[in-house]
C-alpha cells in the first residue's frame, strides 16, 4: 500500500530511511505549457512505496536535498522529461541517476523499452496501462491512478539489480554510468539553442539576411514561450515562423490576419513579433551558423559509409546502433568536420579513428 504525502512533517519522516537507492519517477502534464507541470512524486525507499503530492501546502526541500546528493542514487527510467519536471526542486541537478531504460539497452534487451515492456521482460509483472494519459493535476486522483503510480516505482529496485549484474556481465556498468551522467548534465544546463535555424535546411537557399532573420525569430519564440510559459507552437508555428521571416509582414493588421489560430499570440506579444520582423539586423547578427543545404548524392554517399562503420562496430560490441551513433550526429559530424560532443566519452575511444579516416578519404576521393 502506498503511502499518500501532502504534509512536510510526513516527508520529513519518509525521509530518514538511510538506504542510498531511492526508487523514482514523476507524473506531469504540459498541455498548455512551455515548463512541465508537476502533478505527483512517486518514491520507493527500502520497501516503502509514497506518492508526494507537490500541489498541497508542503515543503519539498527535504525531498530536493536528498536526491540531490552524491550519496543517493536514483532510479529512473527514462529519465530526461522527469529530470525537466523535477527541476524546480533540484537546483543542482539529481545527485547520482542509474537510469533502467538506458540500462536495458546495454544489457542487450533492446533500445528504448518501455516500463511496462521491461517490467513483464525481467521482472515477469504484466503492469496496467490505463493511466497513461489520465489527468493527474486532478484531486483527489482515483483508486486506478493511485495503483498505476505505485506500480511506477515498486519494480525499479528488482530491475536496478538484475540490471547491474547484465551490466557487470557485459563489462558495459562504466559505460552506462557515463551516459546516465551525461543526462543528469543535459537536465542541468537546458539552455535554449543558440543556433535554432539550422534545423529548417528547407531554408538553406535563403539570402543571409532572411538566415538572419529567421533566427531571430527562432530566439524570440523560444524565449516568450518560457517567459509566458506557453506552448512555442501556440506563439508561432514552424509553417508561420517560415512564412513570417521569408515576408515580414506590412503592418500589424497583416499580421494579425496571418496570425489567426495562434492562442497565445496576444496583445504585447504580437507587437513584439512585428517589431522583431520589421527592426533592420545589426551587423552581428549576421555572424551565425547558415544553415546547411539539403542532402545531395554526395552526402548521403558519405553518411552511408559512416552508417555501415557504426552498424558494424555496434554488431561487434552487441548494442544497439542507435545507442552507439544516431544518423544525426553522423551528419553533424560531416557537416561541421567537427567531432559531436554527443559522441564524446567511450563512444570516441571506439569510433573517433574510423570515422574520421573515413571522412578523410572522402574528402580525397
Amino acid at each position: 500500500m502506498a503511502a499518500w504525502i501532502d504534509r512536510t512533517e510526513t516527508l520529513i519522516e519518509l525521509d530518514r530511511h538511510p538506504a542510498r537507492l531511492v526508487g523514482l519517477d514523476t507524473e506531469f502534464m504540459r498541455t498548455d505549457s512551455f515548463a512541465p507541470k508537476l502533478a505527483l512524486v512517486q518514491i520507493e525507499i527500502d520497501g516503502h512505496v509514497a506518492l508526494i503530492d507537490p500541489l498541497a501546502d508542503i515543503d519539498l526541500t527535504p525531498l530536493g536535498t536528498r536526491l540531490g546528493d552524491a550519496q543517493t542514487i536514483s532510479i529512473m527510467h527514462s529519465a530526461s522529461e522527469d529530470l525537466d519536471a523535477l527541476s524546480p526542486l533540484l537546483p543542482n541537478s539529481l545527485g547520482c541517476l542509474f537510469d533502467t531504460q538506458i540500462a536495458a539497452a546495454f544489457a542487450g534487451l533492446g533500445a528504448g523499452l518501455g516500463y511496462q515492456k521491461l517490467v513483464l521482460t525481467v521482472c515477469e509483472v504484466d503492469l496496467p496501462k490505463g493511466e497513461t494519459r489520465s489527468d493527474w493535476l486532478q484531486r483527489p486522483l482515483s483508486a486506478s491512478q493511485l495503483e498505476y503510480a505505485a506500480q511506477d516505482v515498486v519494480h525499479l529496485p528488482a530491475l536496478h539489480t538484475a540490471l547491474s549484474a547484465r551490466l557487470a556481465e557485459r563489462g558495459y556498468a562504466d559505460w552506462h554510468a557515463q551516459d546516465c551522467a551525461r543526462l543528469v548534465e543535459r537536465a542541468r544546463h537546458r539552455e535554449p539553442e543558440l543556433q535554432p535555424q539550422t534545423s529548417y535546411r528547407g531554408a538553406a537557399d535563403w539570402t543571409r539576411p532572411q538566415q538572419a532573420l529567421l533566427r531571430r525569430v527562432l530566439i524570440w519564440r523560444d524565449t516568450t514561450a518560457r517567459r509566458i510559459d506557453k506552448p512555442r507552437p501556440w506563439i508561432l508555428d514552424d509553417p508561420r515562423v517560415l512564412d513570417f521571416s521569408a515576408t515580414p509582414p506590412a503592418d500589424l493588421n497583416d499580421l494579425a490576419e496571418r496570425a489567426r489560430g495562434l492562442r497565445a499570440l496576444r496583445g504585447a506579444e504580437r507587437q513584439e513579433l512585428f517589431d522583431v520582423l520589421r527592426r533592420p539586423l545589426a551587423e552581428e547578427e549576421l555572424e551565425f551558423e547558415a544553415i546547411p543545404p539539403a542532402a545531395d548524392g554526395e552526402e548521403r554517399r558519405v553518411i552511408r559509409a559512416l552508417k555501415e562503420i557504426v552498424t558494424a562496430r555496434a554488431a561487434e560490441l552487441d548494442l544497439p546502433e542507435g545507442l552507439l551513433c544516431s544518423r544525426r550526429h553522423l551528419e553533424t559530424l560531416y557537416l561541421s568536420r567537427q567531432w559531436p560532443r554527443a559522441l564524446e566519452g567511450w563512444r570516441r575511444e571506439i569510433l573517433h579513428d574510423a570515422l574520421t579516416a573515413q571522412l578523410a578519404e572522402s574528402r580525397k576521393g
